[in-house]
């Protein structure tokens, strides 16, 4: 009976353990703030909820606690203008120190690493903004001066060096703290509504990878990682668009026999996402290559994927044996003396070499390969 007794107090003590491992607490002193509510708002990707509220004591004691599971963003606020940002992660005892008449912009807080991060992201952008503020007021004071033309030269330069100045501190804060979620707060940093500190896309990469491997679970990871997603994509488009341009907006038409000895067009294929592959069934690349397009056809194929496969052969049974031999059930085309009005045509350097066309027989990548080409196509028709 004793035996039993010891185990079950050992399992309540584990179970205590477990508990005070996710619990926070945030304490403090405000000064001047004697008998006033404090509250404290969980800070949501676009919006907060209210967690709790506490009544300040007459010796600006404050006290709050609770539990959380991952690195978490709160809002402790006097009021809807005067409140700071912590970032409290399971188990720290948060203290914080301040006064009510300047709380969001002086205050003292320990006990909480990411908490510390977020003050110090905050206090250098505060003081960047009072620069580039101060830098446009001497504009508006100056601008009937009649050495005005001189001074602005001056004072763009100055503004300038000010911005540069806060993106390299503020990459430099990703770089170093690559696993903090103040990194969140780092990315998404203004210096006004349209205008985000950080503009480097890997920065942004980096970060939205590292803190996603951490706390997949995060509301603000996972919003961090499906914005970095989807500006890696609008790039790729627009690097895509401006291949277009430079290659020209179609893309030239071929015509030639099967090995049946049909002429079947590439043209004839528009209405799908076509891949003009280049290859020989000599050319050992090329027949690396072909059972990763089988796999990729076999995948995609019914959804509106097709291949219009070019050779570059001269010998007609070597080509129609390594079609049996790699099963390849698409589109193949050649007329056994090199295809070299294609090839011209489409600036062939290489084997194996492709292109991808849309629908309308636009060009929209080339060269694309392997696990490259299989993103592209998921992307394109799933």
């Amino acid at each position: 009976m004793k035996r039993i007794i010891v185990f079950v107090i050992l399992i309540a003590a584990f179970a205590i353990a477990c508990d005070d491992s996710t619990h926070y607490k945030i304490s403090g002193t405000i000064t001047n703030a004697e008998e006033k509510y404090i509250y404290l708002d969980e800070l949501k990707v676009s919006s907060s909820e209210a967690v709790d509220s506490a009544k300040i004591g007459k010796n600006g004691k404050f006290e709050f606690d609770g539990v959380v599971h991952h690195p978490t963003f709160f809002l402790l606020k006097l009021s809807e203008k005067n409140f700071i940002t912590l970032l409290v992660d399971s188990a720290e005892q948060v203290e914080v120190a301040g006064d009510a008449a300047n709380f969001s912009r002086d205050y003292r807080v320990s006990g909480s690493e990411g908490s510390s991060l977020v003050q110090e992201l905050n206090l250098q952008l505060s003081e960047t903004k009072h620069k580039l503020d101060s830098i446009g007021s001497l504009h508006v004071m100056f601008r009937t001066d009649p050495n005005y033309p001189e001074l602005k030269k001056k004072w763009d330069k100055e503004y300038s060096d000010v911005v540069q100045n806060q993106r390299e501190y503020s990459q430099n804060f990703v770089n170093a703290h690559p696993f903090s979620m103040a990194n969140v707060l780092a990315l998404y940093q203004k210096f006004d509504n349209d205008n985000f500190v950080i503009q480097d896309l890997q920065s942004l990469k980096t970060a939205a990878s590292a803190l996603n491997t951490f706390y997949p679970e995060s509301e603000h990871v996972k919003a961090l990682y499906a914005n970095t997603i989807k500006l890696m994509k609008d790039e790729r488009n627009a690097k895509m668009q401006q291949f277009i341009q430079e290659q020209g907006t179609n893309s030239p038409d071929i015509l030639l026999p099967n090995p049946d000895g049909t002429e079947l067009a590439l043209s004839s294929l528009q209405g799908k996402y076509v891949l003009l592959q280049f290859w020989a069934s000599q050319d050992r690349g090329s027949r690396i290559m072909n059972p990763v397009l089988v796999e990729l056809y076999n995948k995609y194929s019914r959804k509106g994927f097709e291949i219009y496969q070019v050779s570059l052969d001269e010998n007609r049974y070597e080509w129609v044996d390594a079609i049996d031999k790699d099963g390849l059930k698409w589109t193949n085309v050649g007329d056994m003396k090199g295809s070299t009005k294609a090839v011209s045509n489409y600036n062939v350097q290489e084997l194996p070499y492709n292109y991808l066309l849309d629908k309308e027989g636009v060009i929209i990548a080339k060269n694309a390969k392997g696990p490259a080409l299989d993103k592209l196509l998921k992307e394109l028709l799933d």
